[in-house]
């Protein structure tokens, strides 16, 4: 108990102190608030004031009192200030001594002002005295940490099935907002310190994109949430814009023909080098994820993350046509809405079904065992998919290994003239207009879609090892 007390009391002294002045001036009117709140009870005219009291207060007043005396005056109002933080005299110091003298005074005050009521008096008017002078500070109004803001929106997003992940891209901006002010509470947080905290990040390095994207985006989410709950009395962030680098594109987004069948070709062949320590050989998860996940992000243009998910169970026969499911359970997808996707007759030429058939329960591409780790298995299988792509020159210039297999998915479909709702409902994304959310996309639509596909040449398949 006493190292709870002690940790309450450093941090009231970091967040109310008051002088002597103002704990008088506030016990003063705790006083009259008590004795005004008294008069409403019928009993309360029986009560008298205590000749004793009074004079132990006199002479507290006037110095003549030892601190036990003291003590039993006024002590528990001392400590309470103490336990609230505002005060951190040591009990029978001096400083503790003239503490005691001056509420001792306000006590005497309090009960001139209960005589005065007592007579019909109520003007409240009392003479100049330094108890009545003081002026209180406002009340203190707790702190709002950032940090508990940003963990309770979470939660909030969470429970609508966002933010999967715990918001960890938005943890990087917070801590960087706590660092730039030099103190956690969004109360304080102003819109010069939203600026110039911008302005530092570009000072750093960090892209406008970025900035505007990750960093102002998280913070202003969290700051508009606050405000909408009641939490903050204002939103400081509304109004507070970075301004962007237009993106110069010298190509487009996603992978040519030419460069999706090279890319295909030497994921489809590839073979993991033999290391010299049997323990660094690869892992067989990773090995799959770079033989299938390239193919089947070509086909149906899922985020890599998405395919990278999957599990055995997500792959099953519907009627006549082989689907994957790309589920939240199995990790995350953006819209939180699972969706089943038909495979193109290629993927299954080459034989994904059998390797499904072959491997155990679980996830197919990463090794996490506990449903909550999926999605963090699913992303360092994504990532490293990425870095072997572009450490082995098979992502050109200007395309994101990620989304260069969803813009090409789009562009493939336009060229060949396919339903574009139907194209939208392959790869997840909501329906353009109001018209779109009537009636549903069904798998036979979809299989239909993707057969008028074309099949990569990938005859022959170039055998590739990783070298590296």
């Amino acid at each position: 108990m006493e190292a709870t007390q002690a940790g309450e009391i450093e941090e009231g002294q970091r967040r109310f102190p008051l002088t002597d002045e103002q704990l008088a001036a506030r016990l003063y009117q705790i006083r009259l608030d008590l004795d005004e709140q008294g008069r409403l009870s019928q009993g309360y005219a029986a009560i008298g004031i205590d000749d004793g009291y009074v004079a132990n207060l006199r002479a507290a007043r006037a110095g003549t009192l030892s601190d036990i005396e003291l003590h039993d005056l006024v002590g528990p109002q001392i400590e309470r200030f103490r336990l609230a933080g505002n005060v951190t005299v040591v009990p029978r110091s001096r400083e503790w001594r003239r503490l005691a003298q001056v509420l001792c005074e306000a006590e005497l005050e309090a009960l001139s002002r209960m005589v005065e009521r007592d007579e019909g008096d109520f003007t409240g008017t009392p003479p100049e005295t330094s108890v009545v002078r003081t002026s209180l500070p406002d009340e203190p109004v707790p702190p709002v940490p950032l940090s508990d803001l940003f963990d309770d929106y979470i939660k909030s997003r969470q429970a609508l099935g966002k933010h999967a992940d715990g918001g960890r891209r938005w943890t990087v901006a917070i801590k960087s907002l706590v660092k730039h002010l030099g103190n956690s509470d969004a109360r304080k947080i102003t819109k010069r310190d939203l600026n110039s905290w911008l302005d530092k990040l570009q000072g750093e390095g960090i892209s406008t994109r970025t900035v505007a994207n990750v960093y102002l985006a998280s913070v202003r989410a969290i700051l508009r949430w606050a405000y909408e709950k009641d939490i903050l009395p204002t939103n400081v962030s509304e109004g507070v814009r970075q301004e962007t680098r237009k993106k110069v594109r010298s190509r487009e987004r996603g992978y040519t023909t030419a460069e999706a069948t090279r890319l295909l070709r030497s994921s489809i062949g590839y073979v993991p080098a033999e290391p010299a320590n049997p323990s660094n050989r690869e892992k067989s998860c990773l090995t799959a994820a770079k033989r299938w996940v390239p193919i089947l992000c070509a086909f149906t243009g899922a985020r890599v993350v998405e395919v990278a998910q999957l599990r055995k169970d997500d792959v099953r026969q519907e009627g006549e046509h082989w689907v994957i499911r790309i589920s939240p359970e199995a990790g995350s997808v953006k819209t939180g809405v699972y969706r089943d996707v038909p495979l193109h007759r290629q993927i299954i030429a080459l034989g994904f079904l059998d390797f499904v058939k072959s491997a155990k329960s679980g996830p197919l591409f990463h090794n996490a065992v506990k449903p909550e780790k999926f999605l963090d298995g699913a992303r360092v299988t994504s990532g490293r998919l990425s870095e072997w792509l572009n450490r082995t020159g098979l992502v050109p210039d200007g395309v994101q290994p990620s989304h260069g297999w969803r813009h090409r998915f789009k562009s493939l479909g336009r060229e060949i003239g396919l339903s574009d709702r139907v194209v939208d409902a392959i790869q997840g994304h909501a329906g353009r207009t109001a018209g779109d959310s009537y009636g549903d996309v069904s798998i036979v639509a979809m299989a239909r879609v993707i057969d008028v596909l074309p099949d990569y040449e990938l005859e022959p398949a170039l055998v590739k090892t990783d070298e590296g």
